[in-house]
């Protein structure tokens, strides 16, 4: 159960060692005249292909009364099209052999399948088709109304430390776009129209405002055709406005307590922010949160599992958005700590890191780390059609695929100490305790 509810903080930070070097992927990319950015990845170590479809869209872009709406299109865009039957599209692509699945976060929502080679064509015609043709109908909307209803209640509301994310985004990201998890709520999902979900769909479900990556055992020129095909003629949209996200500066300490009936053991939550991930700080913050909590010879676990045995889980958890930045800190603790205590040593470690830095084992192994976690990240086609369009999107620049794991080797010991000085100071600091309740 523990591990369940940290693996929001670990899947992050886990790192898959593999006894191979890094191959540069190669790729060609275009544009359709509509603005769709297309990518194309041959790999022939197996007869599949993945297709991604990558929108610029999350939770950042919705408006502070109607929250959730991004995630909401993530469901929706399964209902149906003009030419595909309602509920169908699951079991078009697993009756063809393949899977599929969907994911919204603060920036973006992404779309994939994964299907045997032969039906690269079948992809495409489902995604231009809900591009297109989405099916946005009162039965579509009531329907996914009660879906996401009852995944907030299952994984929110009915889940220890369920309320963990809300909190602590509203509490670090205070009065800004990103103060709201892409879950949304419920209440604003309650009160939306019909037209105001039509009319999200059509500000940002439109071809220039996306990336489509095929990557897998493909013929490159007959991959062509068919995007041009189906998706050569779908009108572009107006360039969506973009909401200007500033993140204020923190001069004083926040706190919050919180005591929920299913909570059965006390956690502390400490996050700063810090910044988003074009900043080149953000390679030295990734590499701190590994030398805090990655493995069992990390500090925080060292100190605070193994050698005081004070909590079941310690973790450390940076994380760098399109326009904002986080570090945070999580710790569960064994029944009968005080939360004073875990603190206490979250606070001593911090500083003594401030103040004598890493020493050179640590600083290779995390360098190891992630080189190992950033090949890994390419060991699919899936994976590897999901990195080029996070690179092509948000930076402009598909091909950091090859080269960022440079930018991540450039950092230095004299940097890891400088950034934990920088941005984890007491005054940015912000605090939030779940208490177990008196029985």
């Amino acid at each position: 159960m523990m591990r369940r509810l940290t693996m929001l903080f670990l899947v992050i930070m886990t790192g898959i060692a593999v006894g191979q070097d890094f191959k540069p992927i190669t790729f060609q990319e275009y544009d359709l005249d509509n603005g769709l950015h297309v990518i194309l990845h041959v790999d022939r170590s197996a007869p599949v292909v993945a297709t991604y479809l990558l929108y610029k869209v999350g939770s950042k872009d919705e408006k502070p009364d109607r929250t959730g709406f991004a995630h909401f299109f993530e469901h929706l865009m399964f209902e149906g099209s003009e030419n595909i039957e309602r509920g169908t599209i699951d079991k078009i692509i697993t009756g063809a052999g393949g899977r599929l699945n969907a994911s919204t976060s603060f920036d973006q929502t992404g779309y994939h399948f994964l299907l045997p080679s032969n039906q690269l064509k079948l992809a495409l015609w489902i995604e231009s088709e809900r591009l297109l043709h989405l099916k946005i109908d009162s039965l579509g909307v009531e329907t996914q109304r009660k879906v996401v209803k009852e995944e907030l209640n299952q994984r929110i509301k009915n889940q220890p430390y369920g309320t963990l994310g809300e909190n602590l985004f509203k509490l670090t990201f205070k009065g800004t776009q990103y103060e709201w998890m892409p879950a949304g709520s419920a209440q604003y999902i309650d009160e939306a129209t019909i037209d105001e979900f039509r009319a999200f769909h059509d500000k940002y479900y439109i071809p220039n405002n996306a990336c489509l990556v095929v990557a897998g055992d493909i013929d490159v020129d007959e991959a062509r055709k068919w995007i041009g095909e189906y998706f050569g003629d779908i009108p572009a949209g107006p360039e969506p406005d973009r909401p200007v996200v500033v993140i204020p500066e923190q001069k004083k300490e926040r706190r919050l307590t919180v005591e929920e009936e299913k909570t059965p053991l006390p956690a502390l939550v400490v996050s700063y922010a810090t910044v988003d991930q074009h900043h080149p700080d953000s390679y030295a913050l990734n590499l701190l949160g590994k030398i805090f909590s990655t493995g069992q010879s990390s500090r925080l676990y060292r100190r605070l599992v193994d050698k005081e045995q004070m909590a079941l889980q310690a973790a450390s958890f940076p994380m760098a958005l399109d326009k904002a930045g986080m570090f945070a800190f999580f710790v569960i603790g064994n029944q009968g700590v005080s939360l004073d205590s875990i603190e206490n040593v979250v606070n001593e470690e911090i500083e003594k890191l401030q103040d004598d830095g890493v020493t050179e084992e640590e600083f290779q192994k995390v360098r190891n780390q992630t080189e190992s976690q950033f090949i890994s990240g390419f060991s699919s086609v899936l994976g590897k059609a999901q990195k080029l369009a996070t690179y092509a999107v948000f930076f402009n620049d598909a091909s950091l695929a090859n080269t960022e794991i440079e930018k991540y080797m450039q950092v230095t010991r004299d940097d890891i100490r400088r950034v934990a000085r920088k941005y984890l100071k007491p005054e940015r600091r912000n605090v939030i305790r779940y208490v177990v309740p008196a029985k």
